[in-house]
């Protein structure tokens, strides 16, 4: 496997990344195991599994204690090995360096090395240079382990399967479970490990080239099949690794799931000819598989341990499972060194290892789906597109990319549009008659802050502190189009002329004090997510007295101890979409610049377009089509009343995150009627519709939503969820993700983050402006001196 993008640093003499790819033993699972309880100090250690993360792993332990009995089982033979090439960062020889030179040294004198990255698509090639990898082969990189295994007086039994993994746990202190994506240990403990194994949507094999390519390359085929991609990098003078990937259903209609492995060999070498120049593939006992994500919610298990892929796996397109499971034996060998008892070694090495691995496993899923929805790319410019692919995953960013190969940034910028100097954060875009003047939103925040309905002060410095700030947009938290629509008593509303007043107030502030800051307006109705305390009293508890009644599509609490809401009616259907109706009229006669539908969150209109929140029979409910009518039949009121020249966008959760329910292909065609509609922009949120979603939490977690919204439908997209840098909305919009991104938490840190950001990229054109009274501040302030001048002489003893 390799690592395509950017690595996470080594901590210490450890690693910090993940995954190990051996194979399976053991035996089946048993729910009644019980491995003895670890002993002081770990003298018998067994290692199942005889890939590089165990074989090193052994090494490592033999090593720092010479007197300890390590033994390896590996049912193959030695001269046996998978996979061609591997992959490993120079932060992982680091780590190899400073913990055993000599495995070091001899894995130094036989890589390949090279800084580019070639992506081919349509017989273009874009090269991007500056990313630095180095490779080996996987059967020198085993013998040199063996040879260091030997040495250190390590036993290896090849062609051995192991005995079972409470046999072993009995008769050793410690059990190293290095064996594999298919690990039978960890099966025979899947009642304590508690495992969850995803396949996913491509099949892939791995081959090899008999020459050196001369940078790590991509490319893509179109074939009257679909779209097929190789992965393609040097790990000899003479050899590459070679993979080829496709969707599944591509795979079918190619005919590979008909022919043995050798004509699938042949067959990806013609369609990759012009990569292969004419060349040949290789197979090493290759076959098609489709790629496995292992999570487990714990690794230990009394004295026994899993490493590598039998843990955790990333996604080949950017981690290497050698790489990985190296890094675990690392991380392994120093917390046994460390700690005072083997307990206590594994607990640390479990709790160093876990949040590098989730945050590698997000990179690599984003990488994986990036690939499983190639075609959606497939038109994009050649060099955004092969932007795009390098900043798939987030950890190669736009900043991160500039520093690598600030010639090819420049030319993507130049195609984009952005003027010389000018960051794609700061350029403009235009949504029906309004030009908002940089792409940062201030997304909706509800503030809880209100006394019946009418925004206060305390709204007026809020919005108007952020309008200040520099952003392009700044929108109000959800406004509740009736009393009983407001989800707190705190929120606030547009049911009155007082409230009406009250908001005109805040957008004639922005408008004078904060030229070219554009203010929207989020109308919404809280439906059964309603009548509840603020949030610091207790986060959709409800009141405790003054409760106002609930109305949903169907009658199902948010929470258990929720109030049900009653299941609207036909006549209350038609009052809402009039309560909608005037307030959208309030909202125009105070003069905000946009206007955002909330139908996502679990709110009413939302909770019409999930199947798990709407269970009607009538014409409202069953299909998809069927629970769009409501949503779309009060758009269309309040697009009538909003005036024409104004834009309107629509929030949507793109998934609930929970089983049966909506999906991002529901989604897609959720944007796609509401574009038919005539809504200019989808806003793309996900989840907050069921109390038992599971989301998956991380960096700029829901713009892959956004993302094939906007490649499936052409619609303009606002991406929201964990964006916390100026460098990730510079790679958002560059990479044509997203045409907006909006932002919530950082705004609430600082107020004039888009300023901050202009100056800290040094940027003072038009698409962003510092108010007079301020641009005293627009340089960051200086801080006292902390580099003490450095000794000029050095004495000796």
């Amino acid at each position: 496997m390799f690592a395509a993008e950017g690595t996470v640093p080594a901590k210490g003499a450890r690693g910090c990344t993940e995954s190990a790819a051996t194979a399976a033993r053991a035996r089946p699972a048993t729910d009644n195991l019980q491995p003895p309880a670890i002993t002081s100090h770990p003298l018998r250690v067994a290692v199942i599994g005889g890939g590089p993360g165990g074989l090193y792993a052994a090494a490592l332990l033999k090593r720092l204690d010479p007197t300890r009995e390590v033994a390896v089982w590996e049912r193959n033979a030695p001269d046996d090995t998978f996979g061609f090439g591997v992959v490993l960062s120079d932060e992982t020889l680091g780590g190899i360096e400073h913990a055993d030179p000599v495995v070091y040294e001899a894995m130094q004198s036989h890589f390949t090395r090279w800084d580019d990255i070639d992506i081919v698509h349509r017989n273009t090639r874009q090269t991007s240079g500056g990313h630095g990898f180095a490779a080996l082969g996987r059967k020198r990189l085993l013998e040199i382990l063996h040879d260091r295994c030997r040495e250190l007086g390590v036993e290896l039994r090849f062609r051995s399967e192991a005995p079972s993994p409470e046999t072993l746990a009995e008769t050793h202190d410690l059990v190293i479970a290095a064996d594999g994506v298919h690990s039978t240990t960890r099966e025979a403990y899947a009642h304590v490990f508690r495992p969850h194994v995803a396949s996913h949507h491509c099949r892939y094999i791995w081959l090899a080239a008999d020459f050196a390519f001369d940078a790590f390359r991509f490319e893509i085929a179109e074939t009257e099949h679909g779209v097929m991609q190789l992965h393609g990098y040097p790990y000899a003078a003479d050899a590459s690794t070679v993979i080829v990937e496709m969707r599944e259903e591509v795979w079918q209609a190619a005919g590979f799931a008909e022919i043995d492995a050798q004509e699938s060999v042949e067959r990806c070498a013609k369609i990759f000819a012009d990569a292969l120049r004419g060349r040949p593939l290789q197979s090493n006992k290759s076959a098609w598989t489709t790629f496995r994500t292992v999570v487990n919610e714990r690794w230990s298990h009394g004295n026994v341990v899993l490493l590598g892929d039998a843990a955790h796996t990333a996604h080949f397109s950017i981690g290497s499972g050698t790489k990985l499971a190296v890094e675990d034996a690392l991380a392994l060998a120093a917390c046994l060194e460390e700690q005072p008892s083997p307990e206590r070694a594994l607990a640390a090495y479990e709790q160093e290892r876990k949040p590098v691995v989730a945050s590698t496993q997000r990179a690599a899923r984003a990488s994986l789906e990036w690939f499983e929805n190639l075609r959606l790319y497939l038109d994009q410019p050649p060099r955004q597109f092969a932007f795009n692919l390098l900043t798939r995953s987030r950890r190669v960013t736009h900043d991160n990319l500039r520093l690598r190969d600030a010639h090819f940034t420049e030319a993507v910028e130049s195609d984009f549009g952005c003027p010389t100097g000018t960051p794609p954060m700061f350029t403009p875009f235009r949504l029906r008659g309004l030009t908002l003047r940089n792409r940062v939103v201030v997304s909706p925040m509800d503030m809880y802050s209100a006394t019946d309905g009418v925004p206060g002060d305390f709204h007026l410095v809020h919005l108007g502190a952020r309008a200040l700030g520099g952003a392009g947009l700044v929108m109000t938290e959800m406004v509740c189009v009736s009393p009983e629509g407001r989800i707190t008593p705190g929120c606030t509303g547009l049911y009155t002329g007082r409230q009406g007043e009250a908001w005109r107030r805040i957008v004639r502030f922005v408008h004078a004090q904060a030229p070219g800051t554009a203010i929207g307006v989020q109308l919404g109705h809280s439906g059964r997510k309603g009548s509840t305390k603020l949030m610091w009293e207790g986060i959709d508890e409800p009141l405790e007295d003054g409760n106002w009644p609930l109305a949903a599509p169907s009658p199902i609490p948010y929470k258990p101890y929720s109030q049900t809401p009653r299941e609207l009616t036909r006549s209350q259907l038609t009052d809402i979409r009039e309560q909608f109706t005037a307030a959208a009229w309030r909202a125009a006669r105070a003069g905000f610049d946009l206007l955002e539908l909330h139908c996502a969150h679990g709110y009413l209109l939302s909770g019409f377009l999930s199947p798990l929140t709407n269970r009607r029979t009538d014409a409202y409910g069953g299909s998809l089509e069927k629970r769009l009518r409501f949503p779309l039949e009060v758009f269309d009121v309040v697009r009538a009343v909003w005036p024409e020249e104004r834009p309107m966008t629509v929030r949507i959760s793109a998934t609930d995150w929970a089983e049966g329910g909506t999906t991002a292909e529901d989604a897609v065609e959720i944007a796609r009627a509401f574009a038919a509609h005539g809504a200019d922009a989808i806003d793309v949120s996900t989840g907050q519709v069921v109390a038992d979603e599971r989301p998956e939490f991380g960096r700029s977690y829901q713009t892959p939503y956004a993302d094939r919204i906007r490649h499936a439908t052409g619609l303009p997209v606002i991406a929201v969820g964990a964006i916390s840098s100026w460098d990730d909305v510079n790679s958002l919009i560059l990479a044509g993700r997203t045409d907006l991104c909006a932002l919530a938490r950082p705004h609430l840190y600082d107020p004039h983050w888009t300023l901050h950001a202009a100056a800290e990229q040094g940027y003072e054109g038009p698409g962003v402006a510092w108010p007079t009274p301020y641009r005293a501040g627009s340089r960051r302030p200086q801080t006292g001196r902390t580099d003490a001048p450095k000794p000029r002489l050095t004495l000796g003893t």
